[in-house]
């Protein structure tokens, strides 16, 4: 998740910590801007070697860095194999 996070802060012109702190006041979730997590998939998709599927569960994933972040793991263990 940090990777996301630090990926979302460069983005913003933010530290880490100042994203993470933005990013919590809106939630457990930390929910963002789907635009912007789609706006990063090519930097996470690179930095991890993988590749997230262009399907419903991926677009669903974009609304909340968590899970986000399960789908990016997802595909990690899943390229792992």
């Amino acid at each position: 998740m940090s990777a996301i996070i630090e990926a979302l802060a460069v983005r913003a012109n933010k530290t880490p910590e100042e994203m993470l702190t933005e990013l919590e006041a809106g939630g457990q979730e930390l929910p963002v801007d789907s635009i912007l997590i789609a706006e990063i998939l090519t930097t996470i998709e690179a930095k991890y070697q993988v590749r997230i599927a262009a399907d419903a569960e991926a677009a669903r994933s974009t609304r909340s860095v968590w899970t986000f972040a399960e789908t990016v793991r997802r595909a990690i263990e899943e390229s792992d194999h």
